[in-house]
């Protein structure tokens, strides 16, 4: 229990270990390395271990948050028309300041850890956010005040503040797929891992002659395996090779993944170490040694750290030398912990008996300091800003005060020029970054097999399909050709768009590594870009193949490899767009409409739906740069000015003589408007690859400038928040007129309408697949009983990762089950969030309740008033199962029983733990071996250390408490009670459980509130629906702007070309649901319909319902893709395939009438067929009285004023004179006269897809948990 401190001839040699391996060095402890290092290093570098002091003085950090200046909250709710009132306002926006550092001075020295305590909210993260420069310094943002590091100011140092400095972050992001020893290979790599191995880097810097040379070597050898260090020091041996996991894929547990954040951050050799909140989700014991590692690592390698922490324990808080306190941004208290108790006493305050330290200090500055007050010639402070002043004028800040004042130690300021100046900015040479990055993007990308195999089969089935199709096409079917061409450019480019999930799940990431300086900005851009190159060169050459020479291009092995350079650098270019807009806009609910647009406007502008001559010279600079522009015309010349075409006779037609001296190539190029200079191809491969290098600057001035980063409480209401702490338990009934009083208010007052349940587990195993051999199972839970009464509460404790949530799902039948969270509810604290969680249950009037950790990531305070509150739920009559990991004792002693799990799921102990957990503590010193219980002790944390719980625990405990537990009296006790009547077996005596139905509500109010509440989510999801408005407004505007001033589109290319195909395809795939689909298309409608010169009000409302109907299909045919898939990147790919094999038999492109037999069914079944034939033919094809042919005067007679009935334009001699009524009929089979049949069709296909939609969510489940 008691940390040692440094021996005293620790420093003359260090102690013997072995510089075998990460374990041989800690095979004595991480004192004892610590004492290892303390010698090696000095002897190795030839000077004193680097030491930094933190100052600063009068540290002051403000935020000026835009409100709406109305107090109903109301207007704050994030819905569309208060987004459009705030885009609107303008100037007239209140600007409310939020203070939230409040002139802070202090500092931290070497040698000393401190603990940084306050309440969520107080500006805890804050502060140490600034000192490590972290904190997202945007416009708003305000910092005033002083910070230097040895006497150099924080500002000359900010772009090696990193270096120096390390920061922990309460948030747990990481890779889901890499392992937990890649995690911290890779930052230790990042961090200078490899230099250090060579002997240069950190141990070179201010190069001395009296270094050790064999003190070097062993250094170099510690160096080499210090992930394998970090691994030990935090106990994650046992995961070392787990996959880290996510939501959705099985990893390692809540405290694992904590503890690998806290080791990310622990390689660099940097002097100052500040961690936010790095205990949180582990247990008691855990807690206690990563803390008593850090102790070691402050007192013995002179570093100075700084946690700051929630619920410390009496027994955590004693082995901090300082603490500082924080509340509302002021600072009530900096001093030595020692003294924080008498200090507070003079203000009138003291501690009482039995209460946690930690648990006081928190309560004072709020409404529950009334508790601790004590008779006091001066009235007591009562707020926090009373406290910081009262704190200003005591002696200890005065002291510190003249410290600020006064020169730092010489040795210090001495040092700069060793530790400071020869920093760089990063450890790794740039090749050196992205040689690593860049085997980490490869390792993420392809251990994404469902991802990477999905891409794979897509190719291949599409280019099978293509080929089949287009087998050998006829080259003088120029539209064909073009169409071919077209279509794979696009369908390699838009499968890159499967990409944006995984870059926007990066980004986070990519923020918390680069503001740790472990690589730079470039470096990233261009490994993750490279790390796509293999896939790009495997889908390329794989779709090309087939596409080129199955389909009759041009057979020359020269002009294959061209085909093959453009398709893959128009691949690369799309690609890398992607990543552009992931890094540049705020989220995937903009990301995702914006990049489809985007695409829009590049194919719209390529030359294929709108030839060149067609665009308007106001929007030509857009076929310029785009990118599929370049990628087709250099296609198309590659193919017709080839021998094979470029000639003037083919299929005896003499093309030079009939079309003015054009080749056969040259005429078809000219037909859509493109240039016939070879070197348009050259230039086509130029432009691609410059375009691929603008996009990677692009993304690089993206990520590196622009960072959605929310500061932490930044927050702010005009209405004052005067009731934030007013959710108390106070000990008199005179709270009852506080509004806010939950807990208390009607649990015992009501009438009880629900059925006391026991809940019992009998011999309960539960088994996974081993992630290394998928044939073998690893056995979580070995036999687990208990049983669990009505109106009692339950915990289940143990060691991190020891099953105690597993247990839980496994009892609750929720395995697969995830957290309860929610948008709208982002502005909560965590103590609201958690008030929510628990009412939210409660709402449901249920007689057994289950709680996942109900105070993590709170403060004491706010823990004890949730498990008030939860004990009066329990004394209602219900039953409460709980998984905590940290409790106080003041919280752990209003538990009932426990069942105590030993790491690999078994039962260490299980019974009531009696009053004051006196039979729990009897139990266990009963044990042989087992230390008593020390004075004043926490028993849960006690509790825990003596089963070996904790970090490097449990392998040198010989006690077997899984075999002492199961001869115990306790056991015998649990046997026989598990036996009886109403608990494994039923009684007669009990009320049997009656189901009357599933559900407690019936199916209109369900259907009601489920309807409400998804119509609340979408009003206030203000930047999905006003994004997909605005793109509306801007596609209308775009395609009205292109089509208003030509009368072409009843042309035969503009027809032939498949403009509509492409044009609705992509607005269904931007706009989106009920009635926002409906009120987009409006807009689109209104715009475009009347713009581009198509008449009639009726036709506009059947084109306005139809064209919804089609975007509203193509939303629940997505949501049943993302329902059915593993992840976003699947569901991309199946809809980007799905969407690509069906839209080639819409009828366009083949034409339907050339479509081949043995494809006929696909054409029959295509879903997007019925609404897009009815967008072309209520145009196209309403004629009510065709005209007539006269032979003599060849024109027609008796034209009609409809577009129908007009002649086409400009179709070929094989093709004759038709109307675009008969054209549109016979050849693309769009048939006027079937309109309403193909609108009833396509209600029929929405009401399928949300059936098939149902089905998927009811029945599959991808979580692996």
């Amino acid at each position: 229990m008691n940390t040692t401190e440094p021996s005293s001839n620790s420093a003359v040699d260090g102690p013997e270990l072995s510089y075998e391996s990460g374990k041989t060095l800690m095979a004595k402890g991480p004192q004892a390395f610590h004492d290892l290092m303390a010698t090696k290093l000095p002897a190795a570098t030839g000077r004193p271990l680097p030491r930094m002091e933190v100052r600063f003085s009068n540290l002051s950090l403000s935020a000026d948050i835009v409100v709406a200046d109305d107090h109903a909250t109301k207007y704050e709710l994030p819905t569309i028309p208060n987004e459009l009132k705030k885009t609107l306002m303008g100037p007239k926006k209140k600007t409310v300041r939020k203070e939230i550092l409040k002139g802070v001075s202090g500092r931290f020295t070497p040698g000393k850890i401190t603990l940084l305590l306050g309440q969520p909210g107080s500006g805890k993260s804050a502060l140490m956010k600034i000192l490590s420069g972290r904190f997202p310094m945007t416009k708003n943002i305000t910092l005033e005040g002083d910070v230097s590091f040895n006497n150099v100011p924080r500002e000359q140092i900010e772009d090696r503040l990193a270096q120096f400095v390390s920061y922990v972050n309460q948030r747990d992001k990481h890779f889901p797929t890499l392992t937990v020893k890649e995690t911290l290979e890779f930052a230790h790599t990042f961090c200078g891992g490899k230099l250090l191995e060579h002997g240069h880097g950190m141990l070179d810097m201010g190069s001395s002659a009296h270094r050790d040379v064999a003190a070097l070597e062993e250094m170099k050898k510690i160096f080499a395996h210090y992930p394998e260090v970090v691994i030990q020091q935090l106990g994650l041996q046992i995961c070392q090779d787990t996959v880290v996991g996510d939501n959705m894929l099985r990893g390692i547990s809540g405290g694992e993944r904590k503890r690998v954040t806290t080791g990310e951050m622990e390689f660099g050799m940097k002097y100052v170490s500040l961690m936010d909140e790095i205990t949180t989700g582990l247990d008691a014991a855990a807690a206690y040694d990563i803390v008593d590692t850090q102790r070691s690592i402050a007192h013995r390698m002179h570093k100075t750290v700084v946690i700051a922490l929630l619920q410390p324990s009496p027994e955590l808080f004693a082995l901090f030398d300082d603490v500082m306190i924080l509340n509302e941004g002021e600072l009530m208290y900096h001093g030595p912990c020692n003294k924080v108790e008498a200090y507070f006493e003079t203000q009138g305050f003291k501690c009482p008996p039995g209460r946690d330290i930690a648990d006081y200090l928190l309560d004072l500055g709020t409404k529950q300091q009334h508790r601790y007050e004590v008779p006091h010639p001066v009235k007591q402070p009562r707020s926090p800003a009373e406290f910081g002043e009262s704190f200003r004028l005591s002696q200890i800040y005065q002291e510190t005060l003249s410290v600020l004042e006064s020169p730092y130690d010489p040795e210090l300021v001495e040092s700069v020029k060793d530790i400071i100046d020869p920093m760089p900015a990063f450890h790794q040479s740039i090749f050196n970054s992205v040689m690593a990055l860049q085997w980490r993007a490869l390792l993420i990308t392809y251990r994404n097999q469902a991802f990477v195999m999905g891409k794979l089969a897509m190719v291949i089935i599409m280019g099978l399909l293509y080929c089949s199709i287009f087998y050998q096409f006829d080259p003088t079917q120029i539209a064909v050709v073009m169409g071919v061409m077209f279509a794979a450019v696009m369908f390699l480019s838009m499968g890159q768009g499967a990409m944006i999930p995984v870059y926007i799940s990066g980004r986070a990431i990519f923020y918390k590594q680069r503001r740790a300086n472990f690589f730079r900005t470039g470096s990233y851009v261009l490994a993750t870009t490279v790390s796509q190159i293999p896939l790009a060169i495997a889908e390329t050459l794989i779709f090309g193949s087939i596409v080129y020479w199955v389909c009759g291009f041009a057979s020359e092995a020269k002009l294959f490899v061209i085909f093959e350079i453009i398709l893959f650098l128009s691949n690369l270019a799309m690609g890398m767009w992607f990543f552009f807009l992931a890094g540049v806009l705020p989220d995937a609910n903009v990301v995702m409409p914006v990049g489809m647009v985007s695409i829009l406007v590049f194919i719209i502008f390529a030359g294929f739906v709108v030839t060149k001559s067609l665009i308007p010279d106001y929007l030509i600079w857009a076929h310029w740069i785009s990118p599929i522009a370049w990628a087709l015309k250099a296609m198309a010349i590659n193919q017709y000015r080839s021998s094979e075409f470029d000639v003037c006779v083919y299929d005896d037609v003499d093309y030079c003589t009939k079309y003015n001296g054009m080749t056969m190539g040259e005429y078809y190029l000219d037909l859509f408007d493109f240039v016939t200079e070879k070197e348009w191809v050259a230039y086509g491969i130029i432009y691609l690859v410059a375009i691929y290098v603008i996009f990677m600057f692009l993304s690089y001035i993206a990520l590196e400038y622009v960072r959605y980063e929310t500061p932490d409480n930044v927050d702010v209401s005009v209405k004052p928040i005067e009731d934030e702490n007013s959710y108390v338990l106070t000990e008199t009934p005179k709270a009852a007129n506080k509004p806010d009083v939950v807990v208390e208010l009607p649990v015992e007052a009501r009438e009880r309408n629900f059925v006391p349940v026991t809940v019992a587990f009998q011999d309960l195993h539960y088994f996974v697949p081993n992630p290394h051999n998928p044939k073998e199972q690893l056995e979580l839970l070995r036999g687990i009983n208990g049983y669990a009464v009505p109106g009692s509460i339950t915990a289940l404790m143990g060691s991190t990762g020891a099953g105690k949530t597993t247990l839980m799902d496994v009892i609750a039948g929720r395995k697969t089950g995830e957290d309860i969270a929610d948008q709208i509810i982002r502005g909560s604290s965590v103590e609201q969030m958690k008030r929510l969680t628990i009412g939210v249950e409660l709402a449901a009037q249920p007689s057994v309740i289950f709680l996942d950790e109900p105070t993590s990531g709170l403060d004491a305070r706010s823990a004890k008033i949730i498990m008030d509150g939860v004990r009066k739920v329990a004394d209602s009559g219900r039953t409460i199962i709980c998984t905590i990991h940290q409790p106080s004792a003041e919280v752990f002693y209003l538990f009932d029983r426990l069942l105590l799990l030993q790491r690999g799921g078994q039962t260490a102990f299980y019974g009531d733990l009696g009053p004051n957990c006196r039979n729990l503590i009897d139990y266990f010193e009963n044990i042989p071996g087992v230390a008593p219980l020390p004075v004043g002790y926490n028993p849960a944390t006690w509790m825990l250390e003596c089963i070996g719980a904790g970090v490097g625990h449990g392998s040198e405990d010989s006690t077997d408490f899984v075999s002492y537990f199961k001869t115990s009296p306790y056991n015998q006790l649990l046997e026989s009670t598990m036996a009886k009547e109403g608990i494994t077996t039923p009684s007669p005596d009990l009320p049997e459980m009656v189901f009357g139905k599933k559900r407690a509500a019936n199916s209109m109010t369900q259907m009601k509130f489920v309807v409400w509440r998804y119509f609340q989510m979408y009003w206030r999801t203000p930047t999905y629906n006003l994004t997909r408005m605005y793109l509306a407004v801007f596609l209308a505007i775009l395609f009205g702007l292109i089509f208003v001033s030509n009368d072409d589109y009843a042309s035969y290319s503009g027809l032939n070309s498949g403009t509509y195909n492409a044009f609705w395809y992509f607005v269904a795939a931007t706009l989106a649901e009920i009635p926002y689909c409906f009120v987009s298309s409006l807009l689109f409608t209104v715009i475009f319909y009347y713009f581009v010169g198509f008449t009639g009000f009726s036709t506009m409302i059947v084109f306005w319902l139809q064209s919804s109907l089609l975007v509203l299909m193509m939303v629940y045919l997505a949501q049943f893709f993302v329902f059915l898939t593993p992840s976003e990147e699947v569901a991309q790919i199946v809809g980007i395939l799905f969407n690509s094999v069906f839209m080639m038999f819409v009828g366009f492109s083949p034409p339907a009438y050339k479509i081949p037999s043995g494809y006929e069914w696909l054409y029959k079944i295509c879903i997007f067929k019925f609404p897009i034939a009815n967008l072309i033919s209520m145009i196209f094809a309403e004629c009510d009285e065709l005209p007539t042919w006269n032979e003599t005067t060849q024109a027609y007679e008796n034209v009609g004023s409809q577009l129908g009935c007009q002649p086409m334009a400009g179709s070929p001699e094989t093709v004759g004179h038709i109307t675009i009524k008969e054209y549109t009929e016979q050849y693309f089979g769009m048939k006027h006269h079937q309109i309403a049949r193909n609108f009833g069709i396509t209600v029929g296909l929405i009401v399928l897809f949300r059936i098939w939609a149902a089905l998927a969510m009811r029945y599959v489940n991808h979580q692996k948990k």
